[in-house]
């Protein structure tokens, strides 16, 4: 009861309220008839909770100058009020109340200070400024509210977004659609909480046309409120008669589809990211110098057994060396978030800063890059999420050629670092480039000397494959629900996690990058605003040729094969 701080209760609840006057169009939708102590009947107004709490609209409960307690933009107060000419009981008002009791019901006569308390208009006394102590008796109410509570459903609607607004809804139905665009039929929640309405009906001419059409004459009547999305009609058994599946026309607020902004503490994590990125890319050069480092730092690393840790002090001979390799594998995460932007920007695509994922094996895992507004199109989505990629995989493929035929020159000998040759057996496509560069005399011995730039290729390209890997909302995942549609992500998505909890794909990169797809990447990206016309042939066979370069990258050579081809030494007892 503290909640109702000008409310005061004897033996029956009375509840009076005054209407405030840019509140009265609301109370003069809803009408029924409700019954006096007397007998008698008279018109009572209703304002449902949805119209007491609908959101960004009225204050939901706020104090005024005088500490009255309002709730919904009503002023609430109470009085005693004796049923039966002065006998106390549950009668009358009371039944009504139990009757519609997650409603505040309001009279005609009622919209002055305190309201009107009988049928003989007496007036009600103010309120008192405090709460009786006396206990409230209230007629029983049905189990599943109490009085003046909202129920759960309600404050679901309350805190979950701002749905469409109904009367907008019902001027959209009467003047976009029609006998020449778009018969609509049915009518259908829409969105991932029912926030919006789905159009449902037949389509009366070209679905490109129609869409462009209907999204300017939605601009026209409500400006920039909605957002308009064509989608492929749910659960539909049919083709279009025209051609294709057949599309619904759904509504969603702006703020409620489109993103929000980058905060000011997204900006510093995505800073902090990047330092550790810096970081972990020079241990990666660093460890690439594993022959050179002093044996205790060399044992700390790679004995189990070791618990006391070296004098790190011994690794700043080493981090001038290591710079080559870091900065060419940031170049590469550099050139990947690059190629996203190039490719957003003729299409006016808004992203997000980049969030690096530092890996000490990789130097990255890459980088998290958001779509900041509503894509247009799918073939927006699959150019965008192939563009980055594609650019990493580029210079990382021409930084991995450079660098095995530096490793062929003799006199780039002092630049060399010697790695264990079963290191090739990483990558089926990249282990036989190798091999056919650097000759079996070469890969067959217990190391491999090979020049830096190949350490950081092979590195970029191994990001960028596991980042066009068919799952999520990753890069790959976004190119296959724009390139094939929804269902089919949801079956290449259950083959990748099944490959990658398995092993096959990425070898001892499997478990740490499944556990980040799941927990950063594992959605599906949200539908285009034309999420129904097709990329083309070439987009889907460029697509296709990618998830196969993809598995090739990230398939280990077992033992068999590495020694049938000469990748690595495999030594057999």
């Amino acid at each position: 009861m503290s909640t109702l701080t000008s409310c005061s209760f004897t033996s029956t609840l009375n509840l009076g309220f005054r209407l405030r006057p840019n509140r009265i169009d609301l109370a003069e939708r809803y009408r029924l008839y409700n019954r006096r102590n007397d007998g008698t009947i008279k018109n009572s107004y209703i304002l449902s909770s949805r119209e007491l709490l609908s959101k960004k609209r009225r204050r939901i409960i706020g104090l005024d100058s005088d500490n009255k307690r309002f709730i919904g933009g009503f002023e609430c107060s109470a009085s005693g009020r004796d049923n039966n000419n002065g006998n106390s009981g549950n009668g009358g008002d009371d039944d009504d109340m139990s009757k519609d009791s997650n409603l505040a019901t309001i009279s005609p006569e009622e919209t002055t200070v305190g309201g009107e308390a009988d049928s003989d208009k007496k007036p009600v006394p103010p309120p008192p400024t405090s709460i009786s102590s006396r206990p409230p008796t209230i007629s029983p109410i049905s189990s599943s509210y109490t009085n003046f509570q909202v129920d759960s459903f309600k404050l679901m609607e309350l805190l979950g977004p701002e749905k469409v607004d109904p009367s907008d809804v019902k001027l959209i139905k009467d003047t976009l659609f029609g006998y020449s665009t778009f018969w609509v039929t049915k009518e259908e929640p829409f969105g991932d909480l029912g926030e919006g309405i789905l159009f449902l009906g037949n389509l009366r001419g070209n679905r490109e046309e129609v869409f462009t059409k209907l999204q300017t004459q939605l601009s026209e009547i409500m400006g920039d409120k909605y957002n308009l999305f064509m989608v492929e009609e749910p659960n539909s058994e049919d083709p279009d008669p025209r051609g294709g599946p057949r599309v619904s026309f759904g509504m969603l607020r702006k703020e409620v589809s489109e993103p929000g902004p980058t905060t000011l503490w997204q900006y510093v994590i995505a800073l902090l990211l990047f330092v550790l990125t810096i970081g972990s890319s020079v241990e990666l050069g660093i460890a690439s110098q594993i022959n050179r480092l002093p044996p205790e730092v060399v044992k700390y690393f790679t004995d189990p057994d070791a618990i006391e840790p070296p004098d790190m002090q011994l690794l700043y001979p080493f981090v001038e060396a290591a710079l080559p390799l870091a900065y060419g594998v940031l170049g590469v995460q550099l050139f990947h978030e690059v190629g996203h932007f190039l490719a957003a920007f003729p299409k006016k695509v808004k992203l997000s800063i980049p969030f690096f994922i530092p890996n000490i094996t990789l130097g990255s895992f890459g980088a998290i890059t958001q779509f900041k507004s509503i894509l247009p199109d799918k073939k927006t989505k699959v150019d965008i999420s192939l563009a980055g990629p594609f650019a990493g995989a580029a210079l990382s493929l021409s930084m991995f050629g450079v660098g095995l035929l530096l490793s062929l020159k003799p006199d780039a000998a002092a630049d060399m670092v010697q790695v264990p040759s079963m290191l090739f057996q990483g990558s089926l496509l990249l282990g036989l480039i190798s091999r056919a560069t650097l000759g079996y005399a070469a890969m067959h011995g217990a190391t491999v000397s090979i020049h830096p730039l190949v350490i950081a290729g092979w590195c970029g390209l191994t990001t960028s494959a596991l980042n066009l890997l068919p799952v999520g909302c990753l890069d790959g995942g976004r190119m296959v629900q724009g390139a094939f549609g929804k269902e089919a992500l949801v079956g290449f998505g259950l083959t990748t996690y099944s490959l990658l909890g398995f092993g096959v794909l990425g070898g001892p990169l499997s478990l740490p990058w499944g556990l980040y797809v799941l927990i950063c990447q594992r959605s599906p990206e949200k539908p285009c605003l034309n999420d129904v016309t097709e990329v083309g042939t070439w987009r889907r066979t460029v697509v296709t040729v990618a998830i196969f370069l993809v598995v090739l990258i990230l398939l280990p050579v077992w033992d068999e094969l590495a020694e049938e081809l000469g990748i690595g030494l495999v030594t057999t007892f």
